[in-house]
């Protein structure tokens, strides 16, 4: 019996830091997400996304490795135009990334 007891007050003691721990994870994520985000891999493509010139296949890659940072790019008035303009559209098609749909 007393065992049992001992059995369930680690496993109530595994269930409360699992719990606690929890939120942390979910912020390491979110900082390891922003990390990333590296907006001078955009600067290689300035010529394509500013210019309208074709994209090397260097500019693809690394304009595939920051399609998740594209919505919180276009935020951000120093990098808006390199993905809110027409040529930053023509460049993501050319590219073969799909144009994100960012929230408001």
């Amino acid at each position: 019996m007393a065992r049992a007891v001992a059995m369930c007050a680690v496993l109530v003691l595994v269930v409360m830091v699992a719990v606690a721990v929890a939120p942390l994870a979910s912020a390491a994520t979110a900082s390891t997400a922003e990390q990333q985000c590296v907006p001078g891999k955009l600067f290689a493509c300035s010529s394509a996304l500013l210019k309208g010139a074709k994209p090397t296949e260097s500019c693809c890659s690394n304009l595939k490795s920051q399609q998740d940072c594209f919505c919180m790019y276009a935020k951000n008035p120093l990098l808006s135009p390199y993905v809110n303009s027409p040529n930053a559209r023509k460049t993501l098609t050319s590219c073969g990334i799909t144009i994100p749909t960012c929230p408001l």
